[in-house]
């Protein structure tokens, strides 16, 4: 497509995406008025934590980034490529991410960490985010929350960012798959107000 029309493709491949992308870190920095002592992202092709890294050595800031990646896509925990992943994360199902030495730098200069987190482990924090904070997120973006649940023993003193990548809308399924089966009611008031105890 990109060879044979005047289209740019914006996707993890594309360094000027990390460079775009890098500018996050400083509203992070303008929202809390200080760098966060730990940043935490899920990690699939890498690139999230890769820009924001990018973004707080261009400002001089030097929060400590923690990457999540699923369980069963866990390439950069296993130090090897992962052939056939599988997650119900399904944005970061990546088994040799674009931003691979980017990401391992981020952890490395940073003194943070990259480990995986368990689909339960996931779907436990993107069911604690909708319950206590009425945020719906897709299960890929709850792997920062489900890290920073599973070593909340090890944070720093400071605040702590969790970067949610995508809206629940992204993936309805399991969303849907955690509601009771609904009966249809007609689409008259005294059926709703019945329905209610009204």
């Amino acid at each position: 497509l990109t060879s044979s029309h005047d289209v740019a493709l914006v996707n993890s491949l594309n360094p000027y995406r990390i460079d775009g992308q890098q500018t996050a870190a400083w509203e992070v920095m303008d929202q809390l008025g200080v760098a966060p002592a730990v940043h935490a992202l899920p990690v699939g092709n890498a690139g999230n934590i890769t820009a924001y890294w990018k973004g707080y050595r261009a400002a001089e800031a030097a929060p400590t980034m923690w990457g999540f990646q699923a369980a069963g896509a866990a390439p950069i925990v296993l130090g090897e490529v992962v052939d056939d992943p599988e997650t119900i994360a399904t944005a970061i199902r990546i088994g040799n991410p674009a931003s691979w030495d980017g990401a391992v730098a981020a952890r490395d200069e940073s003194h943070g960490r990259i480990d995986s987190v368990t689909d339960e482990e996931i779907l436990d924090a993107y069911r604690l985010l909708a319950r206590s904070e009425g945020v719906f997120c897709e299960p890929a973006s709850a792997a920062s929350v489900a890290g920073v649940l599973k070593y909340a023993s090890d944070l720093p003193a400071g605040p702590v960012v969790c970067t949610l990548t995508g809206h629940g809308l992204k993936d309805p399924d399991t969303a849907s798959a955690d509601f009771p089966d609904l009966d249809p009611v007609p689409a008259r008031l005294d059926d709703v107000l019945a329905l209610v105890g009204l």
